[in-house]
Order: C-alpha cells, then sequence, then structure tokens
C-alpha cells in the first residue's frame, strides 16, 4: 500500500517544541518535515512595520533542531510565512537565520526564497482589470490605497513550494503563503487523493494543537493512505481522538465544513473519524472541489501614534455611574484640549476607553455589560498623526480621568490606581489593515518570486 508520512513539530516557528519528542519523531520513512511561521492574528503592526512576534533566539532554536533534522534525514524542510506576516523584510531576517544555523553546524543545502510582496504596478493593473475582489468584511480599496500601503503581501498555494522543489531545493522558505499549502504541497505532488492532503494539513499545521494535553507542544505526526490519512502526537504523553481532531475543523474558519484555499475549497460534509487506538485517529471522507484560482491579499498601513495609560478602578459609586463618567471624561478632554492646543477630537486626534472587566474584549458586543464586578482597569489610548500630540493627549486624558468628578462626591478625587510608571506609555507607530481581498490568478506562481541558491 502506498503511503506517505511527514511531521509538524510546532504550530508555529519559535513557539517551540518537545525536543525529546521530535527527535524520537525523525523515523526513516518521513518524507519531509513542515512549519507554519507567521500569521496576521497579531494584527497590522507586525506586517505594517516589519516585525516578528516570536523572538529571534526562540525562531533559531526552532530552526536549528528542524534544519539538522531534515538534512539528517535527507528530506525537504518547507517552511511558510516567515518571520510573521511574510513580507520580504521577514523573509530575509529568517534567510539569515538559517545561514547562521548552516554556518554553525557546518551544513550544505539548496535553498530556495519564495517572495510574496507582489510588485506595486502590476498589483494596481490587476486592480483597475477587477481582478482584485474583497471578502466580508473588507475595508474600501483604490489605487492610492494599494500604492502607499506600508506592506502588501499575497498568500501562496501549494503551487509555490511545488516550484521550489522542482528546481532542487532541499530548504524552502515562503514568505507569506496559506498555512496548509505547506503540508499539502508534497502529497499533492505525489499524487494523494486532495481532500484528504488538504484536511490532513489544514490539522498538521498547527502541530500537536489537535492533539489533548498540549501543554507542552510536541507537535504531530501524519501518514496519508490510499483513502484515509491517520494523525499520531510526537509526544507519547499526548493523544489524539475523533472529537479532538473533528473539532479542529472550528479553529480559524468560518464555515468548518467548507475551507477555502487557493484554487478550490475542502469539503468535510462528509468526513469520517476512527479512532485506531488511545493516541491514533484515522480521517477519511475528506473532499477538495476546483474552484478558480484566487489568492488572499493583506495589506496594512501607518494610523498614526499611539500613547496609552492603565489604570485600575474600584470605587463602587463611579462604578455605577461608569458610563456617564466616561462621557464626562471624554467631554472634559475634548473641550480643554481644543481650548489648549487647537486639536480638534476625531479630526486630528482619536481617543479610545476599554473597560477590562467589563466590556474591554467585546466592546459594545459584550452581552454581559451590565455585570460588572467590584473593579474594572481602564486603558486610555490615543491615535495622533505624531507620536508627541498622542503623548500630550494621553497625559492630559489620563489626568482628567483621575480627578474627574461625580455627583456623589465632593472636594477632590482620585479615580485611578496606576499599575505601573511612568503612568502614561508612548507606544510608537500604529497600523491598520487596508486588504481583506482576493485576487484572481491565470498561473499560481505569477506573481509570487522564487530565487535559489546554494547555502
Amino acid at each position: 500500500m502506498r503511503t506517505i508520512s511527514y511531521l509538524a513539530p510546532t504550530a508555529i516557528v519559535g513557539g517551540g517544541f518537545d525536543e525529546a519528542a521530535f527527535r524520537a519523531a525523525l523515523t526513516p520513512d518521513i518524507a519531509f518535515i513542515g512549519s507554519d511561521a507567521g500569521s496576521c492574528d497579531g494584527g497590522p503592526g507586525y506586517l505594517g512595520a516589519h516585525r516578528f512576534f516570536q523572538s529571534r533566539a526562540g525562531v533559531k532554536r526552532d530552526l536549528r533542531l528542524m534544519l539538522i533534522g531534515a538534512r539528517s534525514l535527507r528530506v525537504p524542510l518547507l517552511i511558510g510565512s516567515c518571520g510573521g506576516s511574510g513580507a520580504n523584510w521577514n523573509l530575509d531576517w529568517v534567510r539569515d537565520i538559517v545561514l547562521e544555523i548552516a554556518a554553525e553546524a557546518q551544513l550544505s543545502f539548496k535553498l530556495a526564497l519564495i517572495r510574496s510582496e507582489p510588485d506595486r504596478d502590476d498589483l494596481v493593473r490587476r486592480w483597475r482589470e477587477g481582478r482584485v475582489r474583497p471578502l466580508d468584511p473588507a475595508p474600501p480599496l483604490d489605487e492610492a490605497i494599494l500604492r502607499g500601503a506600508s506592506a502588501v503581501v499575497a498568500m501562496a498555494g501549494a503551487e509555490t513550494f511545488q516550484a521550489a522543489l522542482e528546481q532542487g531545493a532541499d530548504v524552502v522558505l515562503a514568505g507569506r503563503a496559506t498555512d496548509a499549502s505547506i503540508f499539502a504541497a508534497i502529497p499533492l505532488r505525489e499524487g494523494f487523493d486532495p481532500g484528504l492532503c488538504w484536511h490532513a494539513a489544514k490539522i498538521m499545521e498547527c502541530g500537536s494543537a489537535a492533539a489533548i494535553k498540549t501543554d507542552r507542544p510536541a507537535g504531530m505526526r501524519c501518514t496519508i493512505e490510499e483513502d484515509r490519512f491517520i494523525l499520531e502526537p510526537n509526544s507519547p504523553e499526548q493523544r489524539c481522538t475523533p472529537v479532538s481532531i473533528a473539532a479542529h475543523a472550528l479553529y480559524e474558519t468560518g464555515d468548518p465544513f467548507q475551507l477555502k484555499e487557493p484554487g478550490g475549497t475542502l469539503d468535510l460534509t462528509d468526513a469520517r473519524y476512527e479512532a485506531l487506538s488511545e493516541r491514533r485517529v484515522a480521517v477519511g471522507g475528506s473532499r477538495f472541489r476546483v474552484d478558480p484560482y484566487t489568492v488572499r491579499l493583506e495589506g496594512a498601513t501607518l494610523a498614526g501614534y499611539q500613547a496609552m495609560s492603565l489604570g485600575g478602578i474600584r470605587d463602587p459609586v463611579l462604578l455605577a455611574r461608569l458610563d456617564n463618567w466616561l462621557d464626562d471624561v471624554r467631554a472634559r478632554v475634548r473641550r480643554n484640549v481644543a481650548s489648549m492646543y487647537g486639536w480638534a477630537m476625531d479630526t486630528d486626534y482619536r481617543l479610545t476607553f476599554r473597560c477590562y472587566g467589563r466590556d474591554g474584549v467585546l466592546g459594545a458586543g459584550e452581552p454581559l455589560r451590565d455585570q460588572i464586578g467590584h473593579e474594572v482597569g481602564l486603558m486610555l489610548t490615543v491615535l495622533a498623526d505624531d507620536q508627541d500630540r498622542a503623548t500630550t493627549i494621553a497625559r492630559y486624558a489620563t489626568q482628567a480621568a483621575l480627578h474627574q468628578g461625580i455627583p456623589e462626591w465632593q472636594g477632590s478625587v482620585s479615580n485611578l490606581a496606576f499599575p505601573m510608571v511612568p503612568h502614561v506609555v508612548p507606544l510608537g507607530p500604529a497600523y491598520r489593515f487596508v486588504l481583506n481581498h482576493v485576487l484572481e490568478l491565470d498561473d499560481p506562481m505569477e506573481i509570487f518570486d522564487l530565487q535559489l541558491e546554494t547555502v
């Protein structure tokens, strides 16, 4: 019976994984090792500012283990969404780490880089042709936004990894790519059922997240057969169950039965889950429907500069009229900042309150908004066009909130307990997403730049 087996050591490079379990999983039948390295979950700042939310030390540690492990088996290592957002700067940052590891460990291999930042002039041309379509929800888009965004990336599909491997790459570092494409590329190239390939990849891209007892991530092994795939955690302390595997279709999806990838849709309507042991689960019945080829676009642009303060409120009298008090603070800031500096709220700056312990997470969508406990944490943020203005207004607004009176109290009041000094912290540049669109392609490779080098 024809099979293919592969490893996903971690859900994200730099997140860490159990070294002993990984080494034990490096058996001769492993065809490749893959790992996702990024996401837009951390917000637009990482894409816009070319930063990564994992540490360099953590990324190097994980890459070292994976790189040495892959070279010891002489199998490919595939990394997608390098450096978090997968922009060119992030990709080069990871490349430098890989070259450093190779020099230290005396490794030789052929390295492929897949760049995912489309040419802006070309992107504008495609937008004019109507080939850029909005997803739901999507911000308004025009030519100026496309040209002026701090960074724009396209999420590459499995074909980009396949192209790199066809040119002899041993290690593939990709810019922004769909998480599942990393793991679907080789099984698809080997002719395994597309539904099984994509479904397995969707689960494997999260490492051992679909297992039970994942307090110490250790990764997962997948074996694809003709009519099913089998999942088994790398760690003997972890196990998979039909429920834990099936439930993973609810993770990061709007529809647990229809999952979109470049070039098609994964249909899990008829998927079946069977326990083979206490630790191993077999999955079958997944289908893949071919659609017109599209890739998702992500973009971020500078929104301004931020400053913030954080204080706790425990006064039950104030908490009983919290919304009225916040309205009074806002009105005081609006009036006095305009008087002192000539800056208008909503046009020159934006003031935001978040009340943790009441509605700090869901905001106006909080269903239990009226059930306030004995204290709340007030986070005050100001967004303005420059850092000095944001910090100046945040300092005044914090002082206003600290001493804003309420009818029930007379004389000077102190409303906030500050957990840190300084009370007001400049946060630097702030970014916002400007793209949540798909781009229609005739060729999966036409906007991606493939570069190869010998290390």
